[in-house]
C-alpha cells in the first residue's frame, strides 16, 4: 500500500474515532507493523506543523488522537464549549499529585500523606475523569486503588507519567520533619 494512502487512512481513523486510538488498533486495521504506523503518524504530525493547520496529533501513552491545536483554543471555546472547566482546589491538586506520583495508591494512603480526609476530593477527581479506579489491593478489606487517567495526561499536556518532573530529594530531621534548607541548597547547586 502506498505511504500516502496509509497516512490518509490513519488520518481518517483518528478523525472518525474522536478518541485515543491505540497503535495496536491501527496495526490491526491496516495490517502493518508498529514501525510503519509510527512512521506514518510522524509524517502526519510534520504535515500538520508545516502547513500551520488547526489540527495536531498528540500522543497519549501508546495511542494517538487528532485534536485541535492549543493555540486556537480561545477561538474554539466560545463556539463549542459551554461546559464549565474543572476548577481544581488546592486539596484536589495535592491529591492529584499524590496519585500521579504513586499509581495504585489507596484512599487511606492518600489521607496519611495529606493528613486529612480525602473522600470528597477523590469523588470530585473521579467526576472530572482525571483519575480512575485501578483495582483492589490484595490487603485486608480489599481497598480500592487509584491511578491517573488519559484525561489527566491530555489536560496537563503530557504523553505519559514518565514526563512528570522529578521530586526533590529530601531528608528528615530527628522529629521526622522534612529539612527544607537542604532541598533549597541542592536546587541552587
Amino acid at each position: 500500500m502506498e505511504f500516502s494512502k496509509v497516512k490518509g487512512i490513519i488520518e481518517s481513523i483518528l478523525f472518525a474515532a474522536g478518541r485515543e486510538v491505540k497503535i495496536s488498533e491501527l496495526m490491526s486495521a491496516l495490517e502493518l507493523s508498529s514501525d510503519k504506523i509510527i512512521e506514518a503518524v510522524s509524517s502526519l504530525k510534520e504535515d500538520y506543523q508545516k502547513d500551520d493547520r488547526g489540527l495536531e496529533i498528540i500522543n497519549v501513552e501508546d495511542a494517538y488522537q487528532l485534536c485541535t491545536k492549543k493555540a486556537y483554543y480561545e477561538y474554539i471555546y466560545p463556539v463549542f464549549d459551554k461546559r464549565s472547566k474543572p476548577n481544581l482546589s488546592q486539596a484536589a491538586l495535592e491529591t492529584l499529585a499524590i496519585i500521579a506520583y504513586n499509581p495504585r495508591v489507596t484512599r487511606a494512603e492518600i489521607e496519611t500523606i495529606r493528613g486529612v480526609n480525602s473522600d470528597g476530593t477523590i469523588y470530585k477527581l473521579l467526576d472530572y475523569n482525571l483519575i480512575e479506579e485501578a483495582g483492589k489491593l490484595d490487603a485486608p478489606g480489599k481497598p480500592m486503588t487509584y491511578k491517573t487517567s488519559n484525561e489527566f495526561l491530555k489536560m496537563f499536556g503530557i504523553e505519559s507519567l514518565k514526563e512528570l518532573p522529578k521530586l526533590p530529594k529530601y531528608k528528615l530531621d530527628e522529629n521526622r520533619q522534612i529539612v527544607i534548607d537542604e532541598i533549597i541548597e541542592e536546587g541552587m547547586e
